[in-house]
């Protein structure tokens, strides 16, 4: 927790208090969807910035892991940008196609996260989707629910 310096404003004195969100190095790999070693050598090499705890436990910055996510995910895509305007792609594997007459679910891994599309039947025989191949997960959204994880 970062503390601020009183201020002193009148008559009154305020104080506040900044908390800075810490992860655990296992928590920042899985976050990120790399192995902990990576994260390590990443905060040796001085990509990620980390802060030691009292027993030698070290923490990953929120706002730093937040940073190198997105940087990250401007590094996947940028020797062959898509040319489409949804904002929001996770490369990853497709693990599962089901068809029916009409309609195709459509399974894709990315890391950690798991996304399911339906799709019509016809896009995903001209895709010749199958599990094994490479695939963006594309998602263009007009509402976004967030959510806070009941542990981590």
């Amino acid at each position: 927790m970062l503390r601020g310096r009183p201020t002193e404003v009148g008559w009154f004195v305020s104080c506040y208090l900044v908390e800075v969100a810490e992860y655990r190095i296992g928590q920042a790999a899985e976050l990120l969807g790399v192995s902990v070693d990576t994260v390590r050598r990443w905060a040796d090499g001085g990509r990620l910035k980390i802060t030691l705890r009292a027993g030698g436990r070290r923490y990953v910055d929120g706002a730093d892991l937040a940073r190198l996510a997105t940087e990250l995910a401007g590094e996947q895509r940028r020797d062959n940008p898509p040319k489409q305007s949804a904002r929001n792609r996770f490369l990853g594997i497709v693990t599962r196609v089901t068809k029916d007459g009409v309609a195709a679910q459509v399974e894709i891994q990315s890391g950690p996260h798991r996304f399911v599309a339906l799709i019509t039947r016809e896009a995903a025989d001209e895709l010749e989707l199958e599990p094994g191949m490479v695939a963006d997960a594309v998602v263009k959204a007009t509402n976004v629910g967030v959510e806070l994880p009941s542990e981590f």
